[in-house]
């Protein structure tokens, strides 16, 4: 579910969507729960206790920083090095384009 998760841009809107589709998803997984002869689908509370606080979004955070070490650690020829300390001579015009 998070291939190529390195390269995700995480705005406030896409961690509010990844949040509610992995509550969605571990609400299927986890299953309701039976309390006084009824049931009941968990809590996000419940589920938190249940994945011990390690959602998604740190996941993929996680993820980003061990991306990030890595091309660190890259020599200097390798291209993945180079596009990521590569600065632009020029910057786009302001504006729309004509």
């Amino acid at each position: 579910m998070t291939y190529a998760s390195e390269t995700w841009v995480l705005k406030e809107n896409i961690i509010q969507k990844l949040l509610v589709f992995e509550n969605k998803i571990l609400r299927g997984i986890f299953g309701p729960t039976k309390e006084n002869q009824t049931w009941r689908i968990k809590n996000n509370e419940e589920l938190d206790k249940l994945i011990k606080h390690e959602d998604i979004v740190n996941h993929i955070k996680a993820q980003r920083l061990s991306c990030f070490g890595h091309i660190q650690r890259m020599p200097e020829a390798r291209a993945a090095n180079k596009i990521f300390k590569w600065n632009s001579l020029t910057t786009k015009p302001r504006g729309r384009p004509k």
